[in-house]
């Protein structure tokens, strides 16, 4: 069996195709990565993600190991409780986290504009912006050649999909795959974190997650984010001597924008926004939010008015339908490629960082001649189906992420909400409960394979 190291065609500089190509590198694998925007400030990357135990698994796994500490070091504070609130910021429940002093075992927050600095450290040579793959060609050598929009080429050995949703590469090889409407739309918006806005939140809420159960079907969730440099880019004072020395010398920092702020996404079923909401920006979406939101909190919608406008997204929810099998070959998909899933669980870039940390682990074992290539790449989609597709339910299974819960409805949606409300009021105060509420959150948000 052939021991040759194959080059790997990667399409799309996301968090997985990215982590990926960490992966590969370090393994001696060559590696190129093609990305649609111009530049690696592009994109729709303002927003918090959240990385549990799985993805910073995979991170520590794939990525040098002064590049995962620079990671860690650009997370925002931890979130130390989640909280779940009525629209008038009463809380119903909240549930101590574990504090994020293991490297792993933890939930860390992360700017997705930061994770892209992050990860496209030492990748200069590697990723080629500008970019726009058309369509693939397979030969009768076993070698894949991807065409972009300007008339180039690249051949390769594999060429593996990262390109998210609405994925060319996934139209052409699995033409077949349904990408559908959730049925919910979601308002995202980034606050400015000063002494003012501050002071309009709870201590709590301030350290925590925040997931509104609002009246109506409006619902929402909002974090606090705070890094270790200020609005002008310098380093705060009590950031540490460790992780000042990292970030000083860490180059994406002057390619990051992030500053400390607050994400408030609000959403409900598509039904409640105006049929132009997907083209509206600015202070027109924030006005959408803010007639959704007319009986919350004047805090909540102090915070909404404070809004930068030109954070303001509109988001309408997908969802995969599961692909029945097909034939492995020489053209593979990761993350959103694949399994798009709502942010019903919070997982969607944890589940492609695992399918990163696994394909890369399938391609070691075909790089040392234990497996033919095309064996590797079956052997990964078998585990990473299954498990992509349970967590494209679990998130659809979320309440309020599918169009059509009975969250949305005129008769049950009170007794939907009543319901949902009741849950976590009654387990953040039995102790049993609560306990097994965190351990819960934690071993999902840390399955392995």
């Amino acid at each position: 069996m052939a021991t040759r190291a194959p080059h790997v065609l990667v399409i799309g500089a996301g968090t997985g195709g990215l982590c990926l190509a960490h992966g590969l590198r370090r393994a001696g694998i060559s590696v190129d990565v093609y990305e649609r925007h111009r530049t690696r400030g592009e994109g729709l990357l303002g927003y918090r993600v959240g990385i549990g135990p799985t993805g910073s698994r995979a991170l520590r796994d794939c990525l040098p190991p002064e590049l995962f500490e620079i990671y860690l070091a650009t997370c925002a504070r931890s979130p130390r409780y989640f909280n779940v609130l009525s629209e008038k910021m009463r809380h119903t429940a909240s549930f101590p986290l574990r504090p994020d002093t293991h490297p792993v075992d933890t939930e860390r927050s992360v700017a997705r504009m930061t994770l892209r600095q992050v990860l496209l450290t030492g990748l200069e040579d590697v990723v080629h912006f500008d970019r726009t793959f058309t369509r693939y060609e397979q030969h009768d050598d076993g070698t894949v050649t991807a065409h972009f929009a300007d008339g180039g080429t690249a051949t390769g050995d594999l060429l593996v999909a990262a390109d998210g949703t609405h994925s060319a590469v996934r139209r052409q090889y699995l033409p077949h795959a349904v990408i559908r409407d959730a049925g919910t739309v979601n308002i995202a918006t980034r606050v400015p974190l000063t002494a003012h806005t501050r002071s309009l939140l709870p201590e709590s809420v301030q350290r925590g997650i925040s997931l509104i159960f609002g009246t109506g079907g409006v619902m929402g969730v909002l974090h606090v984010m705070e890094f270790k440099w200020d609005r002008d880019g310098r380093l705060k004072p009590e950031t540490s001597s460790a992780d000042a020395k990292l970030l000083a010398d860490w180059p994406g920092l002057g390619h990051d924008p992030t500053r400390d702020n607050i994400n408030l996404v609000v959403w409900s079923t598509a039904r409640r926004f105006p049929s132009d909401v997907m083209r509206r920006r600015g202070t027109e979406l924030i006005q959408v939010a803010l007639e959704l939101t007319a009986n919350w909190h004047p805090h909540l919608r102090e915070l909404l008015s404070l809004a930068d406008p030109d954070s303001a997204l509109p988001i309408r929810v997908s969802t995969s339908e599961p692909v029945p099998p097909w034939k492995s070959s020489t053209v593979t998909l990761l993350g959103d490629a694949i399994h798009t899933m709502t942010p019903g669980r919070g997982v969607g870039a944890n589940t492609a960082l695992r399918d990163a940390n696994l394909l890369r682990r399938q391609l070691i074992l075909a790089t040392a001649g234990e497996k033919t290539l095309v064996q590797a790449v079956a052997d990964y989609e078998a585990a990473m189906v299954p498990y992509g597709f349970a967590r494209v339910a679990d998130s659809l299974g979320r309440s309020g992420t599918n169009g059509d819960d009975r969250m949305y409805q005129p008769v049950f949606g009170r007794l939907a909400l009543l319901g949902a409300r009741g849950y976590f009021r009654v387990t953040s105060r039995v102790p049993r409960l609560r306990r097994k509420f965190v351990d819960d959150f934690y071993t999902y948000r840390g399955e392995q394979d």
